[in-house]
């Protein structure tokens, strides 16, 4: 198999809350189209560590290099002008804004005919469609967490971060979710890394998964293979 560029690799990063010791040598990469996931208790560092890459809450030592460049210091909005979005477990839907104002905020121009427009928003989420003039705020979970994915698309970006895209969802929007990013995320090439306590919807999307243990140690990688084959696992790592 051929191997990939690694479009993301973190090099022994250490990230602080203050004087809390969060991320403890945090190492990890992902190759250019790959689809992985970190999988871990709560409180074990997993959303850190997405907010470590955005520059959120940056490490105090180590690297994050993002197609080959060192953005470990760098601000937020110039992580995301570089091609890196991220769609947050809680969403942070713009109150007062319409969809439609949401979408075309984070908008930014991509290239060939699959670049993602907002008509091409409103084509594959015809929910969104349907409410382009109502306020974003007062969707349903379900449908902010569709205009959270698709503002992320309208970006046009190599890489997506997500953090907990099934949290609070029914199984049914779960698996609504699920389709949303297998069909247009996945399938567009998009590079992307979900954090989930859901490992089933983790085991469906992506074909890699670090596990992680306290302080960001990551304890194994597996691939959704061994994890399906050997249930352990998942019941000795996460204890679920």
């Amino acid at each position: 198999m051929e191997k990939r560029n690694k479009i993301l690799n973190i090099e022994q990063i250490h990230t602080y809350y203050g004087v809390s010791h969060v991320i403890q040598g945090l190492s990890m990469y992902i190759e250019e189209q790959e689809t992985v996931s970190i999988l871990g208790r709560n409180g074990v560092g997993k959303t850190t560590t997405l907010r470590s890459i955005m520059g959120l809450t940056p490490p105090q030592s180590g690297t994050i290099n993002i197609d080959g460049i060192d953005t470990s210091r760098w601000q937020p909005h110039k992580i995301s002008k570089i091609g890196v979005a991220y769609v947050p477990a809680e969403r942070h839907i713009f109150p007062g804004l319409t969809v439609e104002e949401n979408l075309k905020l984070a908008a930014r121009p991509g290239n060939g005919k699959d670049a993602w427009t907002f008509e091409r928003v409103c084509d594959h989420f015809p929910v969104l469609a349907e409410r382009t003039n109502q306020d974003g705020a007062t969707l349903s979970g379900g449908e902010q967490q569709m205009l959270a994915i698709s503002r992320a698309l309208i970006s046009n970006p190599r890489i997506i971060i997500m953090d907990e895209p099934s949290q609070g969802l029914s199984p049914l929007l779960v698996q609504m979710i699920t389709d949303v990013v297998l069909k247009f995320c996945i399938k567009s090439g998009i590079t992307m890394l979900i954090v989930e306590q859901n490992y089933r919807m983790a085991l469906k999307v992506a074909t890699r998964h670090y596990l992680m243990d306290t302080k960001g140690e990551i304890v194994k990688v597996a691939s959704t293979r061994e994890l399906v084959d050997d249930p352990e696992i998942i019941q000795s790592h996460l204890s679920v």
